[in-house]
């Protein structure tokens, strides 16, 4: 009897680890964490893209590592330099998607980007602005006001060599300061590039602002880009799609700065070659997609100087955005026509006065004083389409981080080699990027390696 049962509880130990170890249940990973490598496991049951971890997750290796804002040396990242924000990052594949998982700490959501406000002192209506400033003193002024974003980076068809050991740094180009010949007007067009390098000696045609663009190496080089932009896509369960190429080569980008960049959203193309110096490559767009800035200019009273307002308002909204939904007939959004010298928007229906209360005013002097809950959102969204639309996503903010779950198909039907193609299963190098309230200014981790179990 005592053997019978002994014999009874091994088979019951051994068909329980068989059923708990089918694909379709969770199991707690022998994996341990890893910091440069993510291991993507094949699974047969998909997660929910839903911002919420499911539990098959549990199944899949973590990669931890800590993107750290970098300093390029010429102030362009300054008052950031040396801000870290740890990821815990897990991926999954089956026969049609790869599944993305990142989790990250940040103490408050930024979604609403620099968002219009109204300033009593000068009666005027303001943007914040979406990075921090900081006065000649290194002391900061502002707290910026831009969005909580990711980024992706990809070597497409192994075209960019520079990124096989540079990663996010392949692409990435800073001028301090590069050739501006913008002073010079029509000088160009009559002497041409040539002439004017002879000409131009004073610092008067030089430009000392900080600038960076990303663009490849390579005419034949490009680099997939995914973007997490709560103001492009994201409301509609999408990251935005790009793609990085060579901008037409240093002897634009290097001469240009700032008006070269080879950053594009997906499905747009060269169109044309400018017809006039330097003869940078045009792209195509479409202006239908992604956002568009809330903002225009109306004369005070109607006939005194022109000064910027917003375009929409929601009346009393208390929103991130303006939907184009909003500002079709009967949307929420009305359109402004009309701004008074005491700043009192006009619209269809009604009015807002923004010194009635500060409902629509920064709530205090200090640098880091938050603004009005009525504060007008600068940006009117819309949703991604074709190309730009090919990776679904959402997230949760948990009250002192994200959960962000993305997945996209591992060959998309794109033809104009703007996406990676991860059907052949090959490692594939990586970049992350994480901003923190800012536009421009964030951290980077390069060198991370994709693997696929098999």
């Amino acid at each position: 009897m005592k053997i019978l049962k002994i014999v009874s509880l091994f088979s019951f130990v051994v068909l329980f680890f068989m059923y708990c170890t089918k694909t379709d249940q969770v199991v707690v990973s022998t994996a341990t964490k890893n910091t440069t490598d993510l291991l993507a496991l094949k699974t047969a049951t998909a997660p929910t893209i839903d911002g919420v971890v499911d539990l098959i997750w549990a199944n899949a290796q973590k990669l931890d590592f800590i993107p750290a804002v970098p300093d390029p040396g010429n102030g362009l990242f300054a008052g950031y330099i040396g801000d870290t924000y740890p990821v815990t990052l897990r991926a999954m594949y089956d026969d049609q998607y790869i599944y993305f998982l990142a989790e990250y700490a940040d103490k408050d959501q930024s979604q609403k980007v620099a968002p219009w406000y109204f300033n009593p002192t000068t009666k005027l209506w303001a943007k914040e602005g979406s990075a921090r400033t900081y006065d000649a003193n290194g002391i900061l002024t502002r707290e910026g006001f831009g969005e909580d974003k990711i980024a992706m980076l990809w070597n497409i068809d192994n075209s960019t060599p520079k990124f096989t050991t540079q990663t996010c740094y392949a692409s990435c180009h800073v001028f301090t300061p590069y050739n501006d010949y913008a002073a010079v007007g029509t000088l160009v067009a009559k002497v041409g590039k040539t002439a004017l390098d002879s000409l131009v000696t004073s610092p008067t045609y030089r430009s000392n602002s900080a600038s960076a663009n990303h663009y490849t190496n390579g005419a034949n080089e490009k680099i997939d880009m995914w973007w997490m932009q709560p103001s492009k896509g994201l409301s509609y369960g999408k990251m935005d799609d790009n793609y990085q190429d060579w901008a037409g080569g240093p002897a634009i980008t290097n001469i240009t700065g700032g008006n070269a960049n080879g950053r594009h959203a997906d499905d747009l193309i060269v169109g044309s070659t400018s017809t006039v110096w330097p003869f940078r490559p045009v792209y195509t767009a479409d202006a239908t997609q992604g956002s568009f800035a809330n903002t225009q200019n109306l004369k005070l009273d109607g006939t005194g100087a022109s000064v910027a307002v917003p375009l929409y308002v929601i009346p009393n909204s208390t929103g991130n955005y303006i939907t184009i939904a909003d500002t079709v007939t009967g949307g929420a959004a009305k359109k402004v026509t009309a701004v008074s010298a005491t700043g009192v928007l006009t619209y269809s229906g009604g009015t807002i006065d923004p010194a009635t209360g500060t409902d629509y005013q920064r709530l205090g002097t200090a640098a880091t004083s938050p603004i009005g809950a009525k504060c007008v959102p600068s940006v009117v969204s819309s949703p991604l389409k074709n190309g730009r639309a090919d990776i679904d996503c959402v997230t949760t903010y948990t009250g002192t981080g994200y959960i962000v779950e993305y997945k996209r198909k591992l060959q998309t039907g794109d033809v104009l080699k703007q996406d990676i193609d991860f059907t052949s299963l090959q490692d594939q190098p990586f970049g992350f990027a994480v901003w923190d309230k800012s536009n421009y200014q964030h951290a980077i981790k390069p060198n991370l390696m994709l693997k696929f179990q098999k």
